[in-house]
């Protein structure tokens, strides 16, 4: 810690700045990790059993569903097969709904890594200008006191540790947030493939249920 301290002393008034965006971003990565290692780990089987159970007992299918609300595919499932005589039009919409809804959350913090991707590296570019600054107020021509020495030494050093500081944020944030816009465009892939899933499903059954009805029964 007094390491990390000292650093943020020596990258000058933009180390402040840049240790907010660094916490910011090392809280709001574990967050997502937490999140995707949860849905990567259950969903895909969740989804798989309850399509299954779907087919042989609706009931058993949503109450499968409903155990597991806190992933995204589940809870656009729901939306699907809770639906009572809907018509295929109907249908679709419920779903596009849930999928819409959804998608905020598998999104969640991707404005403020772009932020803090963004504003990192012009934070340390700022932190270099006033560290060269800094130098050439120190240089005083035909003067080569130690104590000028020291004063320009001081400014390059606040300069390039600014600079390295920013460039450290912005690539560990960025590299986190291209990994988890990744695992998003997978989850929206398997989003499609499953709702259509659904939807093909509930239609065949609403099918079977309106065969049923025409049918005359025999006595």
């Amino acid at each position: 810690m007094q390491r990390i301290g000292e650093f943020v002393v020596a990258a000058g008034i933009v180390g402040i700045p840049l240790l907010a965006f660094s916490i910011v971003a090392i809280a709001l990565i574990i967050e997502r990790i937490v999140f995707w290692v949860k849905v990567l780990r259950r969903q895909d089987t969740v989804v798989r059993q309850g399509l299954q159970l779907y087919r042989e007992d609706p009931d058993l299918a949503v109450e499968k569903l409903k155990r597991n609300v806190d992933l995204p595919i589940p809870r656009i499932l729901l939306e699907a097969f809770s639906l009572e005589d809907a018509e295929p039009d109907e249908l679709s919409l419920a779903i596009d709904g849930a999928i819409q809804a959804e998608i905020p959350v598998l999104k969640r913090f991707s404005n403020v890594f772009d932020t803090i991707v963004s504003l990192s590296p012009l934070l340390g570019l700022l932190g270099t200008v006033l560290g060269l600054i800094q130098s050439f107020a120190s240089l005083t021509i035909g003067d080569a006191s130690s104590s000028q020495t020291v004063g320009v030494t001081g400014g390059i050093s606040e300069a390039l540790i600014s600079t390295a500081f920013g460039l450290i944020v912005a690539l560990g944030t960025l590299f986190f947030a291209n990994t988890f816009r990744g695992f998003y465009q997978r989850q929206l892939a398997l989003i499609q493939e499953y709702a259509a899933e659904a939807e093909l499903l509930y239609r065949r059954r609403q099918k079977r249920k309106e065969e049923s009805y025409a049918t005359p029964s025999s006595y």
